[in-house]
């Protein structure tokens, strides 16, 4: 972009997704993490309001972000914030004029009056006493602002360094110990020690969420993620409950009037303004699980305890031909396992196999089990084996019952700063509903061997591969 001949602007490209340079006219975002600048149209958030060279945010590119999505935050911006936006703004507006001072009364205040819901989520003054503010914000700060006073008596203040493009979030001022982004390292590191839940129980971290509404004005801060994006914290499928984690929805129809109306202040936020987040790899739920099973960093393994009790992974299949291994790592005495498919509906406190929901191979005596019934089929398996899993389910009548359910309409509730559609099982009318799916098919390997067809004419449905572990077995 052309600077203008200012004197004090150096024009530094600094790559977008787009490929282009920086566009000072216009507000940018500058990742957290790699220091890059990006169009605000360039980017998929929906930040609302903005105004160049604002500096009161906190953002992650898609390239940084440790689920390889982009976040932004808005925080409170300062009045020192607020001053530094509005002398950029006007350095750049007067570029061609080469002024880099400007008028405190003349100026100063009456931009910051014009574009107050731009720069700052506090609201608007009612009174006047913050011009007396402002004019001690640019006095006091002359690490970043001087001035002068004319022979006019008008008083004056401008940037100490009037390189616009040297202007930035000011990270060190908006972000706490507890609230700022942590950048991933890599899976097995443990990111910021000093944040909470590492050190506790699965199921201590279990709470009852369902009154905790989400609501507009309430700032979600953003927390640890695992290696694989999801929260590290976070409320576990029980109860007839399940907490889908949810995104912002980025084609969200009237999102930006949402943003700007303050008659949703207060209240909870409509479920349509975000969607189910859907993470790129096929691993074991972190949520879709009993709260005592124990899952490696890698989402790839699992240990039971106590009794039988269930995990899903985190995708499911409608149709075609699916196939999954596990390796039985171990196995010790009076240990078993129930592999094989279940549906959402699958009681997660019980074994792969006991509902209608669920099909499954059994480590002792090789048996399948489906509705609480064994059957005998195959020779046993013991640690060290490795399973295959595979089912084949027909294509659908009507295509449209492969889309997945939205949940836009059901409520939004926050846990540990992270927001989660809540949506209730009616495990009996869903019992109710389940059709025979004609061709369908499950079939079990062992070691690389076909075992035969385990079953036929499977209820329809979506099926997820599901590990059920009795005591310290682990997969």
């Amino acid at each position: 972009m052309d600077s203008g001949g200012l004197p004090g602007i150096q024009q530094e490209v600094e790559v977008c997704y787009c490929g282009k340079g920086r566009n000072l006219g216009s507000a940018e975002l500058q990742c957290q993490t790699c220091s890059k600048w990006y169009h605000q149209d360039c980017t998929g958030c929906n930040i609302g309001s903005s105004i160049p060279f604002m500096c009161n945010y906190i953002y992650q590119c898609k390239h940084c972000g440790p689920n390889g999505l982009e976040s932004f935050q808005k925080k409170l911006a300062s009045f020192q914030q607020i001053c530094y936006t509005t002398l950029a703004n006007l350095t750049y507006m007067f570029r061609d004029e080469n002024r880099v001072m400007f008028s405190r009364d003349r100026e100063i205040i009456p931009f910051v009056e014009k574009h107050w819901e731009m720069m700052t989520t506090m609201p608007r003054r009612i009174k006047s006493t913050w011009h007396t503010t402002v004019n001690k914000t640019l006095a006091k700060e002359t690490d970043i602002f001087f001035g002068n006073e004319t022979a006019a008596g008008d008083t004056q203040f401008g940037l100490l360094n009037s390189d616009l493009y040297k202007v930035t979030p000011a990270f060190e001022i908006l972000t706490k110990s507890n609230t700022q982004i942590q950048a991933p390292q890599r899976p097995g590191v443990p990111v910021d020690k000093g944040l909470r839940g590492q050190k506790r129980k699965a199921n201590q971290e279990t709470v009852q969420v369902t009154n905790n509404k989400a609501k507009k004005g309430e700032m979600l801060n953003i927390t640890r993620l695992a290696p694989h994006g999801y929260p590290t914290e976070h409320p576990f499928n029980k109860d007839g409950y399940r907490y889908i984690l949810v995104e912002p929805d980025p084609h969200a129809p009237n999102r930006q009037a949402y943003d700007d109306s303050i008659e949703w202040a207060g209240k909870p936020i409509p479920g349509y303004l975000y969607r189910t987040f859907m993470g790129s790899e096929v691993l074991l739920a972190l949520h879709d699980r009993a709260s005592q099973l124990k899952i490696s960093e890698d989402r790839l393994s699992v240990t039971g305890e106590k009794g039988y009790s269930m995990i899903r992974a985190c995708h499911g299949v409608s149709r075609g031909s699916w196939y999954y291994e596990v390796h039985v790592d171990e196995m010790p005495e009076n240990t078993a396992t129930r592999i094989g498919w279940a549906q959402q509906q699958g009681n997660l406190q019980a074994p792969c196999g006991y509902d209608k929901f669920s099909y499954a191979w059994r480590s002792r005596k090789g048996s399948k089990c489906h509705q609480s019934i064994l059957k005998l089929y195959s020779a046993p398996y013991r640690e060290g084996d490795t399973l295959g899993f595979h089912i084949y389910l027909p294509e659908p009548d009507d295509p449209h019952h492969l889309v997945p359910a939205s949940h836009k309409d059901q409520p939004l509730v926050k846990f540990k700063n992270h927001l989660y559609y809540e949506a209730k099982d009616h495990v009996g009318d869903a019992e109710k509903l389940l059709k025979i799916k004609p061709g369908s098919k499950i079939g079990f390997y062992l070691n690389g061997k076909f075992q035969g067809v385990a079953y036929e004419n499977l209820y329809g449905g979506t099926y997820y591969p599901a590990i059920s572990l009795y005591k310290l077995a682990k997969n």
